[in-house]
C-alpha cells in the first residue's frame, strides 16, 4: 500500500492525529467511537499504550480538532492507564459522554480499585477492556458499566463464560470487540451481547489535522503559574494570551461537550472563567506530559503582532480590545493552520460579534480586522484610511514591540 503524502507544514506546526473506531448497536446503528492513538496518519495499529498515548489522544480529540469534531453527539471511549486511574495525572473533563476503558494490561490492585471507585462515584462510566474471568479484573465488576469482550483472542466457551459472568450485574453492557469473521459475528448475536466493534464491521480510521505546537516554556511557566492553591488568574491570563497555541486549545477545551461549558466567549479571561483554573491546571498537566517541542518564534511573533494591533486599534472602533485581541490572534492562527478564519471560528465557542466578524468580515470587529489585513498586504493607503486618519504606524510598533518582548520572556 502507498503511503498517504505527508502535507507541506509552515515553521510552528505539525499535524496530529486520532483514530476512531465505531462501536455500533444489535441494529447497525453507531452509538459510540472508542478513540485510539496513532503516532502517524498512516498507522495500522497504536505503537504505544502508555500515559503519553492516552494523554495524547486527550488533547488531540479535546483541545486540537475538538472533541465535537470527532465524534459529534455519541459517545466516545477512551483507554486510560494506571496513573489516570489512580490520580497521579488528573482527567481534564467531566463524565459527560466519556467512557474510561481500564486496558486488561493494568495491574489491579487495592490503589486501582480506590481509583476506579472515585471515578466511578464522580460519574465516570467504566469499561473493562479484553475482559477475561479468572483475573484480577473482576474486582472491578461491580464498578463497571462495560465490558468488552476480545472474541478473536478468546475461545467461544470463555465468552460464554464471561458474558454469564458479567449478566450477574444488570447494570452491565457487554461490546463484543475483536470481531472479525461472520461466525463472530453470529455468536455475539446468539450471546445477546448490546454492542459491537471490529473489523468484520468498521476499521479505525485516522483523522488528522494541522495544529499549532505550544511552547514548552510557555506550557511550563502556565504549570507554574497554576502550582499553587490559588492561582494567579492574571498571570495565567498572561502566559495564555501570549501563546496562540495555548489559547486555541483552551478554546477548543471551553467548547468541549465534555467539559460541559456552552457559553460563548469573547475574551480570554472569559474563556479561563468559564474552565475554572482547576481545569486549565489539568489540561497544563497533560500539556507537561505531551512532551510538546517548542514553537517557531517568528510565526508566533506574526500571530501576537497581529492580536495586539487589532487590540490596539480596536478603541477608534468602538470595539472591546479584548474582543479584538481575540479574532486577531485567532485569525492568524487559521493562517498558520492552512485553513480560513472562518472554517476556525465554527470550531470556537465564540461570541456572535468575533464569530460574525471572522466568518462575514462584518460589524465594528470586522473592519478592525480589515484594517490590519490591509496594512499586512502592503496597502498603507486603505489602512489609514479606514483607521480614519490616526497613527497606523505607531500602533503597528507598539504591537512588535510588545510581541518581541513577550516572546522575550519565554526564552
Amino acid at each position: 500500500m502507498i503511503p498517504p503524502p505527508v502535507p507541506s507544514l509552515s515553521p510552528g506546526t505539525r499535524l496530529v492525529h486520532v483514530a476512531r473506531q465505531p462501536i455500533f448497536d444489535a441494529a447497525g446503528d453507531v452509538v459510540a467511537y472508542e478513540l485510539l492513538f496513532r503516532g502517524r496518519m498512516d498507522a495500522i495499529d497504536a505503537d504505544r499504550r502508555d500515559a503519553y498515548a492516552t494523554s495524547q489522544v486527550i488533547l488531540n480529540a479535546f483541545a486540537e480538532f475538538g472533541v465535537d469534531e470527532v465524534v459529534g453527539d455519541r459517545t466516545c471511549f477512551i483507554n486510560v492507564t494506571r496513573e489516570f486511574l489512580v490520580g497521579e495525572l488528573i482527567l481534564p473533563f467531566g463524565p459527560e459522554g466519556v467512557v474510561l476503558e481500564v486496558l486488561e494490561s493494568i495491574t489491579v490492585d487495592d490503589e486501582v480499585v480506590a481509583g476506579v471507585t472515585a471515578l466511578a462515584e464522580a460519574g465516570y462510566r467504566i469499561a473493562l477492556d479484553d475482559f477475561e474471568i479468572g483475573t484480577a479484573h473482576e474486582r472491578l465488576l461491580p464498578l463497571a458499566s462495560y465490558v468488552k469482550l476480545d472474541l478473536l483472542k478468546s475461545d467461544p466457551a470463555e465468552v460464554e463464560e464471561a458474558v454469564r459472568r458479567s449478566r450477574a450485574y444488570p447494570g452491565i453492557v457487554l461490546v463484543a470487540e475483536g470481531l472479525e469473521t461472520g461466525e463472530q459475528l453470529a455468536l455475539t448475536n446468539r450471546l445477546g451481547v448490546e454492542l459491537r466493534q471490529g473489523y468484520v464491521l468498521s476499521r479505525p480510521q485516522v483523522l488528522t489535522a494541522t495544529a499549532l505546537t505550544p511552547s514548552r516554556m510557555r506550557s511550563l511557566q502556565l504549570l507554574g503559574a497554576l502550582s499553587g492553591a490559588d492561582g494567579d488568574l492574571d498571570k495565567v491570563l498572561e502566559i495564555i494570551a501570549a501563546d496562540p497555541a495555548l489559547t486555541l486549545r483552551l478554546l477548543r477545551a471551553t467548547n468541549s461537550a465534555a467539559v460541559g461549558m456552552p457559553g460563548r466567549v469573547s475574551s480570554v479571561r472569559q474563556a479561563v472563567v468559564l474552565v475554572g483554573l482547576a481545569q486549565v491546571r489539568r489540561w497544563a498537566m497533560l500539556m507537561a506530559v505531551e512532551e510538546a517541542s517548542d514553537a517557531t518564534p517568528a510565526q508566533m511573533g506574526d500571530a501576537l503582532t497581529r492580536a495586539r494591533l487589532c487590540e490596539n486599534i480596536a478603541p477608534s472602533f468602538t470595539v472591546s480590545p479584548d474582543a479584538a485581541f481575540m479574532a486577531g490572534l485567532i485569525s492568524a492562527v487559521a493562517q498558520l493552520l492552512g485553513t480560513t478564519p472562518a472554517a476556525l471560528a465554527h470550531q470556537l465557542p465564540l461570541s456572535p460579534e468575533i464569530g460574525t466578524a471572522l466568518t462575514r468580515g462584518t460589524g465594528a470587529l470586522g473592519q478592525v480586522l480589515r484594517v490590519v489585513s490591509a496594512y499586512e498586504h502592503g496597502d498603507l493607503t486603505e489602512a489609514a484610511t479606514a483607521y480614519r486618519g490616526e497613527d497606523l504606524v505607531g500602533s503597528v510598533m507598539a504591537a512588535m514591540r510588545w510581541s518581541t518582548m513577550t516572546l522575550g520572556a519565554a526564552l
